[in-house]
């Protein structure tokens, strides 16, 4: 009798201990909002969940990738602008250099800017930025994953950015159109000064044009990025669909499973208060 009556004590004890367990996992789900906490709660739920954290880590490293590129597309875009400010500044000081009637120190100083400017420009193009990474790619662009088969580049390279300028049927850098315009204004000849000048204006078309490219890189980088941001909300969205408690079903069991537990608790206390007398009585 008595080892029956163990037990029934030990069921009853496993009863209790496992409507605690239960108690627990509720609470915890009205206070996180999560009811899926493992496989065995809902195991379809729980595979698509996991599908949909794989995708959304995937998502993050995209998300990353389209940060990093506008990064360095603005880091170009700005490097580009000041490049067009620089070759406007030379084309005025190109034509005021045209003037026959200039002192040696107006031209010295003109030839003085001009140097620092083609320095600038050089110092544009092969800037860095402070995790060493270039502006502009050097000899091919680098291509950038931001979704599932798409790579971009995010930068035109140093080499397109400088080179390749048509001058009267030659095609030339700002750096040999720099120092074309500075040997013409050395030399004071009105004829070479003006031909440089037509460099000068070529550079600044293939600047404009340059300019307009990175634009449509940027523009690409934002759409994309805004098309991950949804796509990102829309896994959220699912996820929490999946692991999400409906809070006034949970409230209702704890609240069932509570008065079990204390029903039980109440009758073991009394039954464990019994002598062996009373129990074979």
């Amino acid at each position: 009798m008595v080892g029956i009556t163990n037990k029934i004590m030990l069921a009853e004890m496993r009863r209790q201990q496992a409507l605690s367990q239960e108690l627990v996992k509720g609470t915890t789900a009205i206070s996180t909002g999560i009811t899926l906490t493992k496989p065995s709660d809902d195991s379809l739920a729980w595979v698509q969940v996991s599908e949909i954290g794989r995708a959304q880590s995937q998502q993050a490293a995209w998300q990353a990738n389209i940060s990093y590129g506008t990064t360095r597309s603005g880091n170009a875009e700005a490097n580009l602008k000041e490049i067009d400010n620089l070759l406007t500044r030379t084309q005025e000081l190109v034509t005021s250099a045209r003037n026959g009637s200039m002192s040696d120190a107006n031209r010295a100083a003109i030839l003085e800017e001009m140097n620092t400017i083609q320095k600038t420009i050089g110092e544009l193009l092969d800037q860095k930025d402070y995790q060493g990474v270039s502006v502009f790619d050097d000899g091919q662009s680098v291509l950038v994953p931001v979704s599932r088969g798409l790579n971009l580049d995010v930068v035109g390279t140093k080499q397109d950015v400088s080179g390749g300028i048509m001058v009267n049927g030659t095609a030339m850098t700002i750096d040999q159109i720099m120092n074309q315009s500075i040997a013409a204004i050395q030399s004071g000849d009105d004829t070479a000064i003006a031909a440089s000048l037509d460099g000068v204006k070529a550079a600044q078309t293939h600047i404009t044009v340059e300019q307009a490219r990175q634009g449509v890189r940027s523009d690409r980088l934002e759409v994309i990025g805004d098309r991950l941001t949804d796509i990102g909300l829309d896994l959220s969205d699912r996820r929490a669909d999946l692991e999400s408690a409906d809070l006034q079903e949970v409230i209702v069991t704890v609240k069932a499973q509570l008065l079990q537990l204390e029903a039980a608790q109440t009758t073991f206390a009394r039954i464990n208060q019994q002598t062996l007398f009373d129990l074979i009585k």
